[in-house]
Parts: C-alpha cells; sequence; structure tokens
C-alpha cells in the first residue's frame, strides 16, 4: 500500500527532464518548483532505489551506471505513458496550447501561409506565435518550439533540420540607376550596405576574391532588428541587403530585386532548424505534430 502512495511518475518526469535539461534548475523552471525541491526529490528516488542516480558537481549531473540505465528505461516509460494517455483521449487529437517563435523571415515566409492549414488539421490546437530574429531561451519563454537560423550551439535542446538556403546580396534596379551597379567587392565602400543591429549579427558579409575569402564591412545609414526589415528597405531602393535566397526569390523573379556580385558569392548557406526540448518519443502530442507538419511542408 505504501507504494501507492509515492508518485513515481512524477518523479521519473522529474529526473529525466533534470537529465535532459543539464540540471536541477532548469528542471525545476520547467515544473514551478525549487532547485532544492528537485535535488531532494532526486535523493529520495536514490534512497527507495537504494543506489546513486548521479554523481553531482557544481557544474553538471552525471549519470552513474544504474542512472544511466534508469534514465534509458524512463524515457521509454514516459513515452509509453504518453501514448496511453493519447490513446484514451478523443481519437489521440493533438490538442492545447502551442507556442512557437520563429525568426522573422522564416515566419512571414513559411510559417504564418502554414498556420491555416495547420489548424485545419489539427482544430484542437490553439498556436501563440512569436516572431523575432533574437534567440531566446525556450524555458524561460515558456516556448515549445523556436525556429533558428544558422549553426547551432551545443545545449540540451533537440533540433530537426528544416532546411538550408544559400546568402546573395541584392538591391533595386532604382537604387543600382542612382548609384551604380558594383563591380567588385571593393566597390561595396561607396555603396548603402543595409545591417542588422543585434549583438549576434556576424559582423561584415562574406566575399571570396582571388581565392581568397574576407568580410566586408556593413556601413549604411539603416539597420534594422530583423531580415524581413532590411528585405523591405531593399526593395524600396534604400541600398544593398544580404538576404537568404527564399526571401528575394519572388522579387528577383518579378525584377523587384536583382542579385549583384554574385561571382565573387562565397556560396556560404544558412540552416533552418526547429528546436525544442525532450528527445526521443517522449513529446508532447501537439509538438510532434507541428514538427512533423513543417518537416512535410517547409521546402527551402
Amino acid at each position: 500500500m505504501a507504494r501507492l502512495e509515492v508518485n513515481r511518475s512524477g518523479e521519473l518526469e522529474v529526473f529525466v527532464r533534470a537529465i535532459e535539461l543539464g540540471g536541477f534548475s532548469a528542471a525545476a523552471r520547467v515544473f514551478g518548483m525549487t532547485p532544492s525541491a528537485v535535488s531532494k526529490l532526486v535523493t529520495r528516488l536514490e534512497q527507495r532505489l537504494g543506489t546513486r542516480l548521479l554523481n553531482r558537481s557544481t557544474r553538471q549531473l552525471q549519470l552513474t551506471p544504474e542512472g544511466c540505465a534508469f534514465y534509458e528505461r524512463g524515457v521509454r516509460v514516459l513515452a509509453d505513458l504518453d501514448e496511453a494517455e493519447r490513446c484514451a483521449g478523443v481519437n489521440g487529437t493533438p490538442r492545447g496550447r502551442l507556442r512557437i517563435n520563429a525568426n522573422v523571415p522564416f515566419g512571414h515566409h513559411f510559417l504564418l501561409p502554414l498556420v491555416p492549414a495547420f489548424l485545419e488539421r489539427y482544430p484542437d490546437v490553439s498556436l501563440d506565435i512569436v516572431l523575432t530574429d533574437e534567440v531566446i531561451d525556450l524555458l524561460e519563454q515558456r516556448t515549445d518550439v523556436a525556429v533558428r537560423a544558422g549553426p547551432l550551439k551545443s545545449s540540451s535542446l533537440t533540433a530537426r533540420k528544416l532546411g538550408q538556403t544559400r546568402m546573395v546580396v541584392v538591391a533595386a534596379p532604382a537604387y543600382l540607376a542612382r548609384h551604380g551597379t558594383p563591380a567588385s567587392p571593393d566597390e561595396l565602400a561607396q555603396h548603402n550596405l543595409l545591417g542588422l543591429n543585434y549583438t549576434r549579427a556576424q559582423q561584415g558579409w562574406p566575399m571570396r576574391q582571388g581565392g581568397v575569402d574576407s568580410l566586408v564591412p556593413v556601413t549604411g545609414n539603416a539597420q534594422a532588428s530583423d531580415g524581413e526589415a532590411l528585405h523591405r528597405l531593399a526593395v524600396a531602393g534604400l541600398g544593398l541587403a544580404r538576404l537568404a535566397v527564399f526571401q528575394a526569390r519572388a522579387d528577383i523573379a518579378a525584377g523587384r530585386l536583382l542579385p549583384v556580385l554574385e561571382e565573387f558569392n562565397p556560396g556560404d548557406s544558412e540552416q533552418i532548424h526547429a528546436v525544442f526540448v525532450g528527445q526521443g518519443g517522449y513529446l508532447p502530442l501537439r509538438v510532434r505534430a507541428l514538427l512533423d507538419f513543417l518537416v512535410e511542408h517547409v521546402a527551402i
């Protein structure tokens, strides 16, 4: 009877999340607990099992061999429990609030156009969408899925690749008629280069000349917080902008933008990933539905 008084699934979920997120503090934020409460919970779990699951240090948690086996089985148990609950629900239908954070260009060109079809397929899901080119903390912002462009830093997050895009320097025909078309990267110093104003923005435009790669400083009279704002400024004829090809594709086809210095383009590209907390089969059904939908429909 005493065993029924212990919330074993709750303890297991806290333990698994602490390992996935890399610490007690991160798990505490997810479950609305204090780090000390999470630590005591894991200690009680170890005492009940009669074995040490973790070697603790000030910087990280390290699984013991017993802890590793318990974690791997625990992930499977929670996945089975989640599946059982879905099956007991209304046909296992994804439901609930889903908070998405995406960079602005991806949001405008891919995510927002897909929203009607996603909600038609999953009417019991409600979306909370935030568009920003700043990298956020998913736990602090209580975000289920974030879409990020560029290289991913090592973290406890899991990622699914959605595609990758080449970069291109473009300008409006009206701007080039007024200021001329640069014939080499050296001539960019005489042009108005539109840049991004957030701290993680690349500090220059990559160019390849004579087999040598270099970064051209971005000097212009306007900066913006996101790539879509640069796109609009370029179409308006304010200056040159370096954009993802998917942003500029329709305007290039319509003649509203022209590629510039393509022979000096190093061909670098940005990878685009959907990142989220959790791994393996242990994901809320609504999150899994969104990830699968994006992979199915996004063609970059």
